[in-house]
Formats: structure tokens, C-alpha cells, sequence
């Protein structure tokens, strides 16, 4: 008897499988210096440089306020055909920080994957993860409105402060003419969209999907507030900030909220294999589920009933999973909550797993953390090497599992499964596999 949720022997998949990626992240904005700084154990996170408000809590991050988009936009426009590029060079010069994140990601996992102009752009859809993205630039219109001159805020702000116009702007530049839409999730958003991604090429005719999980433009009050809920590390580490972000370490005081954007193209495996594509990996399925409550407690039977789904829904067994690339966002709570889900969901084989975490040098992507991670797992994967788990100096002696603890290893990944657990009881979990596996 096959697994329950294996597909039935000789039924027709459409199998999904990502051809293109690319990251802007703390830790650089190319592939191979993102790997190669997560190899080395170097962190991203520094003093917060976007804003100078003593009041505020929240000292440490990671930053890139000041990351050079016009720099970035120079070297990608040989990409697109000349049309495309002027309608990108129109969209860049009003468009929002986030935004304008969203667009060069796009852009760069497009040529990453090698695909051209000469597609059926119907059959392409651009979807992008996340919500409530441009919080410092509706505050900054907002202050314009209260104290100076309502008709001197920005004349596009009813537009531009939209989540919408990351995917619209993105599919306007790509010409993509398939489903575009945004959808948010917390800190799971870019797995959910993940999942969005793998139906529509499953099951609404699309050959290709562009992927984004978007940065969020972070402003000084939500940064506080976080503080003040507790989330956030905001006391320790203040002078030391690379030391801040140190998932299962006993001095672990919250996340470190991070900017940060990446995506994947996930295409359609016969499409792909047509046109001799690069493959970094196939993902198998990806579940979501909720722990019925809005505040943000980690719920460790939650966690564990979705990977369990997961597994059964791709007809996975515990066994052939051999790495998790972890949500450990540094959190008291969370960091236990998560490995007492694996020890569950797992049972004995917990203890032979790899585990490691890529907020501890990224910091919190937040909503795009997914596919920022995802990245760096595809390349742990393809390169046959784990980054360490960097900042454990007393490890917690209730995390008895293999976390990497400040070490690089050696593991050929072959099966790994990708969490991501957002406020509000929202849990998300992908299985992935090596494309050398791919029947």
C-alpha cells in the first residue's frame, strides 16, 4: 500500500523544481559570496544606520538602508530587452525601498536561471511573499501629512504604499502576464508563497513561477514595538552586534530583525530538462497549518503535526529527511519549541539529523525569510557543506540535537526540510530534495 498522500503508481505529476535564485541580503547579494560568508561564520548584523532615536529600543539589526540600487539596477539591465529596461528604469526612480528590492531579486533569479524573452508570458506567473511592507515609507508620508502640507505627500503613495505593486511591478518589468499576486504570512509568508508557487505550476498551467519573499522596510516604531512586546534583542549586544543574533545559546534574548529579500523561479521539471536548465533542487511539497492562536507562542505540537502532514503528503519517511535548515530565530521560547517538534515528528532519527541556523549570521528576513534561507540551503546542499550555527558560546542543555554549534561540516544533503514558523500560530514547513534524486 503506497504512503497516504504519495501519488497513486503511473499518475501523472507535474514535478517543480527551481532553476534560478537569487538573495540581497546582509551577507552579500551574489550566490557564491552569500555561501561562501555562511561557510566562514560571519555575521551581518550592525547598528542599526537608518535611523538615530535613543528612545528606541531596538540598536542592532541588519541593515541595508543604504544598499546601492542604482549600482545593482546598472548591472542587471542587460538583462531585459531594451522595452523591459524602460519601463524598469521608470519604476525603480519612485519606487518604494522595499519595492525596488523586490524588482532587482526578480530580475537577478531570472537571469540566474538562464531564461530569456521568448516565452509564453501567460504561462509565467509572478507572485511575491509578504505584507505590510513599506512601513517606513508610509510613516515618512504620514509625518509629511501631519506636519507640514497634506498635498505635499508623495503624489503616488496611493499606489506605491500597496503590497500589490511589488508583484505588479515585477510582472510589469518581466511582462509576465500569468497570476500575479502578494500574500502574507507573518515570518512563514515566503513559504506559503512557495506553496502558492508549486500549485500553480501543478495545477493552473503555468510552466514557471517567479518567487519573491520581499524585504520589509522596518521603521523606528514597529522596531519599538517589537521591543516592547519582547521579540526583539535589545539589551546585551547593543556594542557587540555581530554576537546579537545566537539561536540555542543560554544568553539568547530575541530575534534580530533583519532586511532582506531573495527569489526562487520554480519551473515545471519536463520544462526545465527541455531547455538543458540548471537544477539546484526539487521541492517535494510544502504544508501550512495553524495553532488557533493570534498571539505569538510557539506551539511545539503544532510544529510537530505539520512537519508530520508534510512528510506524509509527500510520501517521505522520517528517515530519508538527513537535514533541517531551521526557523531558530534566537527566541527563548522558540529555539526549544522547534527542536522539541523535530524530536516529535522525528523520534529516534531527531538524533542523526543536521540542523543549523541561518538567522544567526542573516539575522530575522522576516517575511522573506523563507526563501533567503531556502537559498542558502540549495547551496549548502549543492556544495555538500553546512554553515555552523554561529554565537553558541554555552550551548542550552536542553538542545540535545546536532545544531552545528560553530562549526562548518561536511554532509551531503539529500533530503532536507525547510521550516518557518510566523506570529499568529501560522507554521509552514517544505520538504526539498537533491536534484541528483530527481526520477
Amino acid at each position: 500500500m503506497r504512503a497516504r498522500g504519495r501519488p497513486a503508481e503511473g499518475a501523472f505529476v507535474r514535478r517543480v523544481v527551481v532553476t534560478g535564485m537569487s538573495v540581497i541580503s546582509p551577507l552579500g547579494d551574489e550566490l557564491d559570496p552569500l555561501y561562501a560568508n555562511l561557510i566562514a561564520g560571519r555575521s551581518g548584523v550592525v547598528n542599526w544606520r537608518f535611523f538615530d532615536d535613543a528612545r528606541v529600543y531596538s540598536k542592532v539589526g541588519g541593515d541595508l538602508s543604504d544598499y546601492d540600487w542604482k549600482a545593482r539596477q546598472k548591472a542587471l539591465e542587460p538583462v531585459l530587452p531594451e522595452a523591459n529596461r524602460a519601463r524598469m528604469r521608470k519604476i525603480m526612480r519612485l519606487a518604494p525601498f522595499a519595492t525596488r528590492l523586490s524588482i532587482l531579486a526578480a530580475i537577478d533569479a531570472w537571469r540566474d536561471a538562464g531564461l530569456g524573452f521568448d516565452h509564453d508570458f501567460t504561462r509565467v506567473a509572478g507572485l511575491v511573499a509578504g505584507h505590510n511592507l513599506n512601513e517606513n515609507y508610509l510613516l515618512r508620508n504620514h509625518r509629511v501629512f501631519l506636519e507640514s502640507e497634506p498635498d505635499w505627500i508623495d503624489a503616488q503613495a496611493a499606489v506605491l504604499n500597496l503590497d500589490t505593486d511589488h508583484a505588479s511591478s515585477v510582472n510589469e518589468i518581466l511582462g509576465i502576464h500569468g497570476s500575479g499576486y502578494t500574500m502574507g504570512g507573518a515570518c512563514a509568508s515566503a513559504n506559503i508563497a512557495l506553496r502558492a508557487a508549486v500549485d500553480e505550476i501543478r495545477h493552473h498551467g503555468h510552466d514557471i513561477v517567479v518567487m519573491t519573499g520581499a524585504a520589509v522596510e522596518f521603521s523606528p516604531m514597529s522596531l519599538h514595538a517589537m521591543a516592547l512586546l519582547g521579540a526583539i534583542t535589545t539589551q546585551r549586544f547593543n556594542d557587540a552586534p555581530a554576537r546579537a543574533s545566537r539561536p540555542y545559546d543560554t544568553r539568547r534574548e530575541g530575534f534580530v530583525p533583519s532586511h532582506g529579500a531573495g527569489t526562487l523561479i520554480l519551473e515545471e521539471l519536463e520544462h526545465a530538462r527541455a531547455r538543458d536548465a540548471t537544477i539546484y533542487g526539487e521541492v517535494l511539497g510544502c504544508v501550512v497549518m495553524s495553532d488557533a492562536n493570534h498571539l505569538p507562542n510557539p506551539s511545539p505540537d503544532g510544529q510537530a503535526a505539520t512537519i508530520r502532514r508534510l512528510l506524509d503528503n509527500c510520501g517521505v519517511a522520517p528517515e530519508e529527511v538527513d537535514y533541517v535548515n531551521a526557523h531558530a530565530t534566537s527566541t527563548l521560547l522558540g529555539d526549544l519549541s522547534e527542536l522539541k517538534a523535530l524530536r516529535t515528528a522525528f523520534g529516534s532519527h531527531a538524533y542523526r539529523l543536521k540542523i543549523n541556523a541561518p538567522k544567526s549570521m542573516l539575522g530575522h528576513t522576516c517575511w522573506s525569510a523563507p526563501v533567503v534561507e531556502t537559498v542558502a540551503a540549495l547551496l549548502q546542499m549543492k556544495h555538500g557543506r553546512l554553515h555552523p550555527s554561529i554565537n553558541i558560546e554555552t550551548l542550552d542543555p536542553e538542545v540535545d540535537l546536532d545544531v552545528c554549534a560553530n562549526q562548518a561540516v561536511d554532509h551531503q544533503t539529500r533530503v532536507f526540510l525547510k521550516n518557518s514558523f510566523g506570529f499568529g500560530g501560522i507554521n509552514c514547513c517544505a520538504l526539498w530534495r537533491h536534484p541528483d534524486l530527481i526520477p
